[in-house]
């Protein structure tokens, strides 16, 4: 009987210290959100964190979409010869770049280079005291710190997501045509025939909110961070665990959202 309350205690304490970490996070994001409405507006903040998160972050993603469209066509092609539907190659690389592939990865991608900056960054910064000093100097930290910073993360991935799909696109057009045989123009319409605007949108939807997030957990893991040097490393890392696990989790219940019948 012992041993069964240990481990109910034991159970608990885990989902109230669950509980608690989500909802300083949420109040950490909706106080973030909040300054957005409240002047004034960093904006060399936010276009220098919009070039971090965007603009350097284009190689990744672009070398990460054009060998994933360049594989997904390759597995497409062997699978479906399996059955004779060696045709339906350019739809499943369209659809599956498109719905998931693209913002998803982009996102995995843009979590392990800028979250662990963000939090590395953030958590110098409050072990050093210098979250501490803009307080001092009249300067609300959130507002200088955070707020840009999420902005730019909602805005800057969708931008990457449409490189990405155009490129994953082009990869799997590029196989396509080079080594399996098909046609380019035959390719092209099919791919433009079989793509809706509802995977683009759904995909974009999803790469805003991957972005948000990614920024969100760098920013919170780095502002929160205790510890000197070893506490700083430890944000760093939670933060690209914790963005990378969201964004999958994510994932799944933006496409229940958007396709489940």
């Amino acid at each position: 009987m012992t041993v069964l309350l240990d481990l109910l205690a034991f159970i608990g304490r885990g989902v109230l210290g669950w509980c608690r970490g989500a909802g300083k996070l949420a109040l950490f994001g909706l106080e973030g959100l909040s300054h957005l409405a409240r002047p004034p507006f960093y904006v060399r903040r936010f276009l220098v964190a919009l070039a971090e998160i965007g603009y350097y972050s284009l190689p990744v993603v672009a070398l990460t979409a054009v060998f994933t469209g360049m594989v997904l066509a390759l597995q497409a092609y062997t699978g479906f010869a399996r059955f004779s539907a060696q045709g339906a190659t350019a739809n499943l690389v369209v659809l599956s770049v498109t719905r998931e592939l693209g913002p998803v990865l982009a996102g995995l991608m843009v979590a392990g280079r800028i979250g662990a900056a963000m939090a590395a960054e953030l958590g110098t910064m409050r072990v050093t005291d210098q979250i501490d000093a803009l307080s001092t100097l009249s300067t609300n930290p959130m507002k200088y710190l955070v707020t840009p910073r999420l902005l730019a993360g909602t805005i800057a991935l969708p931008l990457l997501v449409v490189i990405a799909d155009i490129l994953g696109v082009l990869g799997g057009f590029i196989v396509s045509t080079l080594k399996l045989g098909f046609n380019p123009s035959v390719y092209l319409t099919a791919t433009m025939n079989f793509l809706e605007a509802q995977d683009v949108v759904s995909g974009l939807a999803k790469a805003a909110v991957f972005g948000f997030i990614i920024a969100l957990m760098g920013c919170y893991n780095g502002y929160n961070s205790r510890g000197g040097a070893q506490g700083v490393g430890s944000a760093t890392t939670m933060a690209v665990v914790s963005a990378s696990i969201l964004i999958l989790a994510f994932d799944y219940v933006l496409t229940e959202m958007f396709f489940a019948r």
